[in-house]
């Protein structure tokens, strides 16, 4: 698989509108060809009889079920156990200001 070099790095992120240093750019060439190492790997193994999976794991029945409308709680019931409430809606503190 071909290397990723400084020049590629630099234009993708330019591309995704990143911010970052240009100091890293030899640090990120040399993770980014690991990584690329590690897929080109990957792809020697046979996996030719082994079935396409959407997940990792085998997912039965108890996954999706059918949609089935149900009574919700009632306002009283969902404010019972809320630190503060005001006119039928939880009351939280007031977030003032930025980051």
């Amino acid at each position: 698989m071909p290397a990723v070099s400084a020049a590629q790095v630099r234009h993708v992120a330019a591309l995704a509108r990143l911010s970052w240093d240009e100091r890293s750019a030899p640090k990120l060439v040399g993770e980014l060809n690991e990584i690329l190492a590690y897929i080109s790997k990957l792809s020697e193994l046979d996996t030719a009889d082994v079935p396409p999976t959407s997940h990792a794991l085998d997912l039965r029945d108890n996954v999706l079920r059918e949609d089935e409308p149900r009574k919700g709680l009632a306002q009283a019931e969902a404010l019972a156990d809320a630190p503060d409430s005001e006119a039928g809606m939880f009351r939280v503190p007031r977030v003032v200001g930025g980051q």
